[in-house]
């Protein structure tokens, strides 16, 4: 049985006129649902070295690091600097080295992987970090 308060919307939903107020939160929660915002690679950058800068905890930075590296396109290096910065603020040298992993994944050469190396050769300097192949030279 249906309560009669649900029962009353499911009434004057299905009336085929709407009013005026109606209509317009209407049409407005339709043009949010089809009309994707289309961000671009700066805004992207930006709102990511804002997420990391504001990371408090490992879980926050690992999410982070999760929905940043599942887009298709390889982090710019003030978002990986960020998020480097972050893992090292939360204490957890694993996540820093694992975001170079991540980089190499990305990227459509060796040559870039190395390009990024060398930009970044100042951040791993100053926090100490260590890349895999750094750590484990023998390994393939």
């Amino acid at each position: 049985m249906m309560r009669p308060v649900v029962a009353k919307a499911l009434r004057a939903a299905a009336r085929p006129h709407l009013t005026t107020a109606t209509a317009s939160r209407s049409a407005l929660v339709f043009t949010r649902q089809n009309h994707a915002h289309q961000e671009t690679f700066e805004q992207f950058s930006e709102r990511y070295v804002t997420f990391f800068q504001n990371a408090e905890d490992l879980f926050e930075v690992q999410r982070g690091l999760n929905n940043c590296f599942a887009h298709d396109l390889v982090p710019s290096l003030q978002v990986v600097d960020a998020a480097v910065r972050a893992a090292r603020r939360v204490n957890d040298y694993s996540t820093a080295v694992r975001i170079f992993e991540g980089i190499r994944e990305k990227v459509e050469n060796v040559t870039q992987y190395q390009a990024y190396l060398q930009e970044s050769k100042g951040l791993r300097e100053e926090l100490g970090i260590s890349t895999r192949e750094e750590l484990f030279p023998n390994s393939s």
